[in-house]
């Protein structure tokens, strides 16, 4: 089980009534065959507060445990007008294309395209064991990268390794010495995996 709520919550930031944090509880075809695609969603929350997270966070651990999923959280910002926008878009895309059966996902798949973070924030998604100097190699590698600076911020626990989230940063001498690792941009971290 990896229950990362208390080290995810100091990054959630909420500068305005239209911010937001995108979670969704996710089932993995690695973890249940037979669910067919990659992925399915149980269901999306839409986080406007570390107090609505709280209040939720039961009923989250819950279905994941109930659907052998696991929650899943977007650590840039969202912005709900932006998103409401993107959304007008795809469902004018989505009816163009006479892809009615899919109307129902255009607001999920704006929160997915697009985030509203000045402070962005990528994932290092490190599968495997790593030796401690091979996490200070990294590390220095990060943080002596441009812009110089502490680019490296945690490690959040994944089932098969580490999210290392790491502040925007020239990656080309990471990929030289790692070239395993992949670098996502603006991907989910784990929030809580039975």
């Amino acid at each position: 089980m990896k229950d990362n709520l208390k080290l995810i919550i100091p990054f959630l930031k909420f500068e305005s009534k239209d911010d937001f944090y995108y979670l969704q509880i996710l089932q993995r075809k690695k973890e249940n065959p037979e669910i067919g695609s990659n992925s399915r969603v149980i269901k999306n929350y839409y986080i406007s507060s570390v107090e609505y997270l709280e209040m939720r966070y039961d009923e989250i651990k819950k279905l994941c445990e109930l659907f052998n999923a696991r929650a899943s959280i977007r650590l840039n910002r969202r912005s709900y007008r932006k998103v409401g926008m993107k959304t007008m878009v795809n469902v004018a895309n989505t009816m163009m294309n006479e892809e009615y059966e899919f109307l129902n996902k255009s607001y999920d798949r704006a929160c997915g395209l697009g985030h509203n973070d000045t402070e962005k924030k990528w994932i290092l998604d490190l599968d495997g064991e790593y030796t401690y100097q091979q996490l200070m190699e990294m590390e220095d590698i990060v943080n002596n990268s441009d812009p110089l600076g502490k680019n490296g911020i945690i490690y959040i626990p994944s089932k098969t390794g580490l999210h290392y989230i790491t502040k925007p940063f020239d990656p080309r001498k990471l990929k030289e010495n790692f070239p395993e690792i992949e670098i996502h941009k603006d991907n989910p971290t784990n929030l809580y995996i039975p």
